[in-house]
């Protein structure tokens, strides 16, 4: 059986702008894996019955089904050990920078772009994102988002200590990345894919880092579709 990822998208098939997303997609490409992209929209649930899961990635190799994006790195690491390493010692040391960003990135970016997303899906997976988000923050997904050019300083604060460490070094992992540098990559990856607003300053070292991890592996995420933000 072919190696497959299934990945979020919406209208069109090719924007696909999940973050947890990214950080397999960069991981299968850091390990040198080929895998097909099978495309999957919020409320097509059925085709994750397999799995027994309900969100992407998922992972299917071979008779293998992995479900998370974190799962899925431990195991690429486990299952091609000769492969370029994803983690630079036992994952479980190494989970602070993916729970950061999960904890303190992702928040902060939604109240920024999450009104960004709804244009960009078919009227099913519009309604029921729109539906689920609304109850989530509380409000009108535009009222989430208001004034948010006021509120960039703010966001570009959070991202200090991303600053700090690449300050000194090309990426998070050192000389090269690892995962660590995936799981942030991925994070910044969902605004690029959905939303014209500016999150980085030119000039800023995490606005070179991400150019740099755009370059990657052939510039796989630079050719992606995206507002180029």
């Amino acid at each position: 059986m072919a190696r497959q990822l299934y990945e979020l998208c919406g209208t069109d098939p090719a924007r696909r702008f999940s973050p947890y997303c990214w950080r397999s997609r960069m991981a299968l490409a850091h390990k040198g894996l080929e895998a097909e992209v099978v495309p999957w929209r919020f409320t097509d649930t059925a085709a994750l019955a397999f799995a027994h899961y309900d969100k992407v990635p998922v992972l299917v190799d071979g008779d293998r089904t992995v479900t998370d994006s974190w799962a899925i790195a431990v195991y690429l690491d486990e299952a091609y050990p000769e492969a370029p390493k994803l983690f630079q010692g036992p994952p479980e040391s190494q989970r602070f920078n993916p729970t950061w960003c999960d904890a303190v990135l992702l928040p902060a970016l939604a109240k920024l772009i999450v009104s960004d997303i709804p244009p960009l899906l078919g009227a099913a997976d519009a309604a029921y994102f729109i539906e689920s988000r609304e109850k989530r923050f509380g409000m009108k997904l535009a009222e989430v988002t208001a004034g948010r050019e006021a509120k960039l300083p703010e966001f570009r604060a959070l991202l200090h200590p991303l600053r700090m460490v690449l300050r000194g070094q090309a990426f998070l992992g050192g000389v090269a990345p690892d995962y660590g540098d995936f799981a942030a990559f991925g994070t910044l990856m969902w605004p690029r894919s959905v939303s014209p607003l500016p999150l980085l300053e030119a000039g800023d070292p995490v606005h070179a880092w991400r150019e740099r991890m755009l370059d990657l592996f052939g510039g796989l995420a630079r050719s992606a579709p995206s507002f180029g933000a």
